[in-house]
């Protein structure tokens, strides 16, 4: 049987990869090592990449077993599902693996200026009500300019046809450099070469992925940069919401279509 809420956070407390910062605390609290993750904790200078909205950890976890010459932190604010990569990552002694449990609204307070090299979005909340709580809207483009190194590379894997399409708007709106853009990953050139790095990633599943997979939809991948010059404008576009709810995301509503 596994653990419940409370031994999780307690566990968490204690874990010295794990820091929590949530809104009723930062305020209060300072964050001593914002500009200082590779002196402080890390303790070399590999690259950092962050996934935003880590869930259960996995990504973050797998990644770092893939690539131990980069440093990575999965943030988000849901502390007892990432538990569970926390706990398999002190386990493994996995030394380039963090946690950081935040509202992902407030990330650039944690990370300096060209602190960061690249940011994973993994199953992200499509959030099709509101623009400015989508993670790859211009709101949180904004925001990641102020940590990420120009022209730092951002990955977005999601099940939502209507996030991906936005964000290809989004993208291409901006000018922003596309690297690359499948929507059928699993279909891709990717998976025909299963001996190339790009391809081993694809090993690479969370819980949530696969329930979408063994229910036939498709994964939608898409790697862009993104520069620190230039002003940055939504796309003023009408796009079909999803047509089905995804696990643990509220209802949509009674709309075909949003911007």
């Amino acid at each position: 049987m596994g653990k419940g809420k409370l031994a999780k956070f307690a566990d968490m407390a204690s874990y010295p990869h794990v820091f929590e910062y949530p809104y009723s605390v930062v305020d209060e609290v300072p964050f001593d090592m914002k500009g200082r993750w590779h002196e402080d904790f890390f303790r070399n200078d590999h690259p950092i990449v962050l996934e935003l909205g880590c869930g259960r950890g996995e990504y973050t976890v797998g990644l770092a077993r893939l690539y131990p010459d980069k440093n990575f932190i999965g943030v988000d604010i849901k502390g007892a599902r990432m538990w569970t990569g926390a706990t398999e990552a002190l386990r493994e002694g996995l030394s380039n693996v963090a946690f950081l449990r935040t509202n992902i609204e407030i990330i650039d307070r944690f990370f300096a200026e060209g602190e960061v090299a690249e940011i994973w979005l993994t199953f992200s909340d499509p959030q099709m009500k509101k623009v400015t709580k989508r993670l790859t809207s211009t709101f949180f483009m904004t925001r990641y300019r102020r940590f990420l190194q120009d022209r730092g590379r951002i990955h977005l894997k999601t099940d939502s046809n209507f996030l991906f399409t936005y964000t290809e708007y989004m993208v291409e709106r901006n000018g922003l450099p596309l690297e690359f853009s499948t929507r059928g990953l699993y279909h891709s050139t990717w998976a025909e070469h299963p001996d190339t790095e790009e391809a081993r990633i694809l090993n690479i599943r969370t819980y949530y992925e696969q329930q979408w997979l063994d229910r036939g939809l498709d994964i939608k991948y898409m790697r862009f940069l993104l520069p620190q010059a230039g002003e940055l404008a939504e796309p003023e576009v009408e796009i079909e919401l999803d047509e089905y709810r995804s696990y643990n995301r509220s209802k949509r509503s009674g709309l075909s279509t949003a911007k």
